[in-house]
């Protein structure tokens, strides 16, 4: 009997195969699984278009066999089988055609995961050389002719002569390598490690995975002892959940699934099961938690989906199927049309993965808008729970993502405190309002005592809260809402007064012009300005900023451990009609030098309401005291 050699760039590829583009040897036994279950397929649709080769599905099998005392792994089925020119071809030539300019590309290019030869070429079967010394394959096809033994030891060539199987189908017998101090091939015929792989990669193959497994037993004539022996089972439960007619599945099922699958205790809150067919294809079974995941803020946190492929698992965590926004989604995509790497481990970036991924973006985003619409308490309740990552997206993407999320936003308000869209204020707003107002601190009830916040209500508008730390960042990124810009009632001018009003402040400005120069001159390069007030109705003081960062940011940003240098470029507003303001006034007509231990008050007081840190704390306290001292 001669041996056959490969055709030279098929030899340098099968080293390649071996050494270089696997990563996870274990993937070997999801292989030729996946190909046994091929070989099914097609002896089962042969059965259906030929009558004289009917057979029952439910005779259709794969076997997997161990053999410890002779280091041997097999893998069987009862499919179509093989020819001796399908031997030939199939197992002869590694990447059916095309096999130089491949090796070549993939010997140049140094990104081997951009290549696609999975299905293709067919390749899958020669993973088994990373475990095994020596492959034998003895398969006879339905067709009338004799069974044939395809055997090899890898890369110096192989043999095919005639078998003696006389059923059709498929024998794969691995003899395993000998085990090294880095290697311990000897795991892959472990009982318990077929059936954890089994389970892992192929549970969902669509026929049964028997195995003979060792058992111990209660010996039925002396219940003191036990009787070693073994019996068939079957290591996958074959119908993959998704796969069921929603009508068969319970919420009860849905939910088991989900905590058995993907590392939760808590039943999740919302399930989007649905099937695609069209340009691609595919069976999507998603998750919204009902919690926030404790490290969800943390870079440890894994997103991405389950990927599967004729209910073969292919890879954990496939980020480029589900954009960031939505990384709080857990589930798994089940498609038979996606270009998979020669490993199965990297998805293509081809138009099929981002023509899934902008589908499953879209199912996602109008499950969501639904949500909103339809159960609002339950939309709130999610929003609560991963809304900080839609305002996150906003603000990483430079408000790329606006568009698609901003009517997903929700923020307190101060109309009765409760959640509002952006389209439900504006529809509120006022019609001579013209931006739309929000306040931006730690938590609401510091917000609601800002001093700008009575003269806001009196006027009739309405407050939006920005109580977490990427709510203002994101807000300037957006650029406004539906043609309305925001404005920080602390920022800058909020157009609260009327004609008579404006007048009537400029009058007062006037009046006082020497004062408030003399105040700024004596804060320094604390303030880039003071001026009287139109915002404040019974304080005396309060801090806003000019154009730039407003002072909320400037808190945030000084939080960063690496040390922030940015300022908000702050004015100290006064209020002309409180009664401190008139005392200082006559103060600086007798001695303009005794204000300052009172502006200098106002400003450290304006400091701790916008939480900012003041300078010199024990001054401040000895002002109060002698304040005090004065009053008594």
């Amino acid at each position: 009997m001669a041996k056959k050699q490969f055709k030279a760039e098929s030899k340098r590829l099968l080293g390649l195969m071996i050494n270089s583009i696997y990563t996870n040897k274990e993937i070997f036994l999801r292989e030729l699984i996946s190909n046994a279950s091929d070989a099914l397929d097609k002896r089962y649709y042969e059965a259906l278009t030929n009558p004289e080769r009917y057979i029952n599905r439910g005779d259709l099998e794969i076997r997997i066999e161990r053999h410890p005392e002779d280091r041997t792994l097999v893998i069987e089925d009862n499919g179509i089988g093989m020819t001796a020119k399908e031997m030939e071809t199939n197992l002869g030539t590694i990447a059916k055609s095309g096999s130089s300019d491949f090796l070549k590309h993939l010997e140049e290019n140094d990104n081997r995961n951009n290549i696609d030869i999975i299905g293709q070429f067919g390749v899958g079967f020669y993973s088994a050389f990373m475990v095994a010394k020596e492959i034998t394959v003895e398969s006879k096809s339905v067709e009338e002719e004799p069974a044939h033994i395809w055997k090899s030891t890898g890369e110096d060539g192989y043999t095919i002569e005639e078998g003696t199987r006389t059923e059709p189908g498929t024998r794969i017998t691995l003899l395993l390598k000998d085990d090294t101090d880095d290697d311990k091939y000897s795991l892959w015929i472990d009982e318990n490690e077929i059936r954890t792989l089994v389970k892992k990669y192929s549970d969902y193959v669509r026929y049964p995975i028997v195995m003979d497994v060792e058992t111990v037993e209660p010996d039925p004539e002396d219940k003191e002892k036990t009787i070693n022996s073994t019996r068939e089972e079957t290591l996958n439960s074959m119908i993959p959940l998704w796969k069921k007619n929603k009508s068969q599945i319970t919420e009860e099922d849905y939910n088991s699934f989900y905590k058995a699958n993907f590392g939760d205790w808590t039943d999740p809150q919302k399930v989007i099961h649905y099937n695609v067919e069209g340009n691609i294809s595919y069976t999507a079974l998603l998750y919204i938690p009902s919690q926030t995941p404790y490290n969800f803020y943390n870079g440890d946190y894994e997103s991405g989906l389950r990927l599967f492929s004729k209910g073969v698992f292919i890879m954990d965590n496939a980020k480029d199927l589900l954009p960031d926004e939505y990384r709080f989604v857990r589930g798994l995509i089940d498609s038979e049309d996606l270009n998979l790497n020669i490993s199965r481990e990297i998805l293509q970036q081809d138009k099929q993965v981002k023509a899934l991924a902008a589908s499953v973006e879209k199912k996602i985003h109008s499950t969501l808008t639904d949500m909103l619409k339809k159960d609002r308490s339950a939309y709130e309740t999610f929003f609560e729970n991963f809304g900080m990552n839609f305002k996150y997206e906003i603000y990483r993407s430079y408000g790329m993502k606006a568009d698609s999320l901003k009517d997903l936003l929700l923020y307190r308000s101060s109309k009765d405190n409760a959640w509002t869209t952006l389209a439900e204020y504006k529809e509120r707003m006022p019609e001579e309002q013209t931006e739309i107002y929000y306040a931006a601190g730690k938590d609401i009830a510091e917000l609601e005592k800002l001093p700008v916040m009575d003269r806001i209500r009196d006027k009739g508008y309405e407050v939006l809260y920005f109580t977490d730390p990427v709510d203002e960042f994101a807000a300037t990124m957006m650029y406004g809402y539906e043609g309305k810009a925001f404005r920080s009632v602390t920022k800058g001018d909020l157009g609260l007064d009327s004609e008579e009003e404006k007048q009537e402040k400029a009058r007062k400005t006037e009046d006082n012009k020497d004062l408030l120069e003399a105040l700024k001159n004596h804060l320094g390069d604390k303030v880039v300005g003071v001026r009287l007030s139109s915002r404040l109705k019974d304080d005396a003081a309060c801090l806003v900023a000019e154009e730039g960062i407003s002072i909320e940011m400037e808190r945030i940003l000084s939080q960063d451990p690496k040390g922030s240098t940015m300022k908000a470029a702050k004015v100290l507003e006064l209020n002309p009609d409180h009664p401190i303001f008139s005392a200082m006034r006559r103060m600086y007509i007798v001695d303009p030098e005794s204000v300052n231990e009172y502006i200098d008050l106002l400003y450290d007081q304006a400091c701790i309401i916008e939480g900012l840190p003041i300078s010199d704390p024990a001054g401040f306290a000895r002002r109060i005291a002698a304040i005090m001292a004065k009053a008594a």
